[in-house]
């Protein structure tokens, strides 16, 4: 499967010398897989060291840090001399072994000739519990599941996202049923890459639903391995509370949803985790949208979104059925999967930092306001045939934006004030910007 992200590692590499590149990203999303498919590619050799149950290498880092005894032992490892010109080198379950981190700065410092990237499913949990880390020493690539368009990729439509990329909407529109399809398939299989290869190879739904399972799984497998003992029953009551959270018509995260009379301070830690293992992301509201966003942050007011689509529908238990419904599936759960979903594509984006507004009352919400650096657009997600945007039309006439967006079914349409943009090619937002 092709993933975007190896761009960004195949200009890392153009670099005369280059920072270590740690990868981050939840489990299951590809890390490993993107680390060797990018030293195939790119490198005549490839050094690959797991840290998951590696005494040998536990024992390597356990001492001084000098960079070419590192070296040495890893050669030895290896069985075969480096040469850093030619071999990319691989750390994987980094925070496993915490001065596996630590030496970074140094290959930084003493041998920037050394390609070293890494990964770690638990690398946000290892570095909240004190890991000693090179701030400023090394480089930082995000990963997430495949995205509509990668999906479409592996699904074999390569012309359908050429479209796209070429911002051909009045061809694109002319098929805007298969597109229509795709994006129904993407909503139950999301963008995890087992179950998108599942689903490529085989186009079989219970398959896919049975690997999400396994993948959801593993996760709950995770609290207990990783997170603190006390803490294991708010994760999982938080973790298992979103779907209900996201079927509200008002999305924001309420903690008494998790359990009558929960309070925040009681779910803070548990919630912390959950976004450090890249598991959850969390939107906050801006109360004012100008720029930056940051500074107008409403830290106690936000919403709580899944690391992807195909698991929300999974735990949601979307049934088989409603994709063949029309466009039921859209609606499904108040329009719960439809937001995910462009959450999950905007996450994709670079640059984009992403809030949600609501004004004083919470009489009026705009799903997501969107901090493009020079520029905020307020961007409303339409799952339904109605498309009034009152709250868009409110907002825009209150601050006058210089874009407004709302994506929707409806084809692509360039108004005075609006800019429609169809659900399957929000993930090219950027290029109207």
């Amino acid at each position: 499967m092709y993933r975007v992200a190896i761009e960004t590692l195949y200009k890392w590499r153009s670099k005369g010398t280059s920072k270590p590149l740690i990868i981050r990203g939840a489990r299951q999303v590809g890390k490993t897989w993107l680390m060797k498919e990018f030293g195939k590619t790119a490198f005549e050799q490839t050094v690959y060291i797991s840290f998951d149950n590696n005494q040998r290498m536990k024992e390597l880092f356990s001492s001084d840090l000098d960079v070419m005894r590192l070296i040495t032992g890893i050669e030895l490892y290896a069985g075969h001399k480096i040469d850093p010109a030619n071999t990319l080198i691989i750390f994987d379950e980094v925070q496993e072994v915490p001065m596996a981190l630590t030496s970074l700065k140094y290959f930084n410092e003493n041998a920037p000739e050394y390609r070293i990237i890494c990964a770690g499913s638990m690398l946000g949990v290892a570095l909240h519990q004190g890991t000693s880390f090179p701030v400023g020493k090394v480089e930082f690539l995000d990963l997430y599941p495949l995205s509509l368009a990668e999906f479409m990729l592996a699904c074999g439509k390569e012309q359908f996202v050429s479209l796209l990329e070429q911002g051909d909407f009045a061809m694109a529109t002319t098929f805007k049923q298969e597109y229509i399809d795709l994006l129904k398939h993407y909503f139950y299989v999301g963008g995890m890459p087992e179950a998108v290869l599942s689903f490529a190879t085989n186009r079989d739904f219970n398959e896919v639903r049975e690997i999400q399972q396994s993948i959801l799984a593993a996760y709950e497998q995770d609290f207990f391995k990783h997170a603190p003992n006390e803490i294991v029953p708010r994760i999982r009551m938080l973790w298992n509370s979103i779907p209900a959270q996201l079927a509200k018509e008002n999305k924001k995260f309420i903690y008494g949803i998790i359990k009558e009379g929960a309070r925040a301070r009681e779910y803070e830690y548990a919630l912390m985790w959950l976004a450090d293992c890249g598991l959850v992301h969390k939107v906050h509201r801006a109360t004012t949208p100008n720029l930056p966003l940051k500074a107008y942050e409403d830290l106690k007011a936000f919403k709580l979104f899944l690391v992807d689509v195909g698991l929300l529908s999974c735990m949601t238990r979307l049934r088989q059925d409603v994709l063949l419904d029309g466009n039921a599936l859209f609606v499904e759960f108040k329009g719960a999967l439809t937001e995910q979903y462009v959450l999950q594509q905007l996450k994709t984006l670079p640059n984009i930092e992403t809030y949600y507004w609501t004004n004083a009352r919470n009489t009026s919400e705009v799903d997501f306001l969107l901090d493009l650096g020079n520029v905020v657009v307020p961007l409303e997600v339409k799952a339904e045939v109605n498309l009034q945007s009152k709250s868009l039309k409110a907002f825009a006439e209150k601050y006058h934006p210089a874009l407004s967006v709302r994506t929707s079914m409806s084809d692509y349409k360039k108004e005075s004030w609006l800019l429609n943009l169809p659900l399957y090619t929000i993930g090219y937002i950027s290029a109207f910007t």
